[in-house]
């Protein structure tokens, strides 16, 4: 395997996003920690929905009761276990945390793409890294965003099986029914919702600093689990900064 030709490895949505949110050398977040976790959070709701295991009704979240294989097993079962369903917004406030991106980190470290490596500080602290093991998974990612990028804006449309922000039951055709996808369009799907991810952490500009990302701030405001990643980071920043007045 060479670099002109990476391996094309399915990472579900959060790995996908943590791997290019991660500094392949130094193994540590290229995002402050809080904009991590949150996006993180956003990227389960939107792997999950992606999936056809959760939907939007009105503006709360609820499982479809569809449980496809995924390693969101027990993120879906919090959602499905709820007596009440919850806005977007307040599932990335109790999704985000260290325990889901350690989860994640955990299965790439599984998986071999990147490993673990702890350092001591002070003899008792231990700071956790993630560096790069096996670039051929990023290189394919960083290949498809480039490919999606460098089309026409009207390709990057919120895929099918995904709802917008403003839609409604009674407005949604047959929302709760999965949209049967071939490899290469649900790759595609997979790809667009990545952009729309890495455009709300303000990462996709670090990557790609000539592209014009003009289509893909629509869409991380379009696509409900990113708009409500934007919201929460949003709050964040706006908390931090009261904060730093007082």
């Amino acid at each position: 395997m060479n670099a002109e030709t990476p391996q094309a490895v399915e990472l579900n949505l959060p790995q996908a996003f943590l791997l290019l949110a991660t500094n392949d050398t130094t193994g540590k977040p290229e995002v402050p920690v809080f904009a991590l976790r949150t996006t993180v959070a956003g990227a389960i709701l939107a792997e999950l929905d992606l999936i056809g295991a959760i939907e939007l009704q009105g503006r709360r979240v609820r499982a479809t009761g569809i449980t496809p294989t995924t390693d969101l097993r027990r993120e879906l079962e919090v959602i499905s276990g709820k007596s009440r369903l919850h806005s977007p917004k307040s599932w990335v406030s109790m999704l985000e945390g260290r325990a889901e991106v350690q989860h994640v980190y955990d299965g790439m470290v599984s998986a071999g793409i990147v490993e673990h490596v702890g350092e001591k500080h002070l003899g008792r602290f231990r700071a956790v890294r993630y560096p790069e093991k096996n670039h051929a998974p990023e290189a394919a990612l960083l290949e498809r965003i480039h490919k999606a990028l460098s089309g026409a804006p009207s390709e990057l449309e919120v895929p099918e099986r995904m709802t917008p922000v403003d839609a409604s039951v009674a407005g949604a055709p047959d929302a709760g029914t999965p949209v049967a996808k071939t490899d290469s369009r649900a790759a595609n799907a997979r790809t667009i919702v990545l952009i729309a991810l890495l455009q709300a952490a303000g990462m996709l500009g670090k990557l790609f600093p000539d592209a014009d990302l003009t289509r893909a701030d629509e869409l991380a405001k379009d696509y409900w689990p990113t708009h409500a990643v934007e919201d929460e980071l949003r709050m964040i920043r706006l908390a931090e900064q009261e904060a730093a007045t007082l």
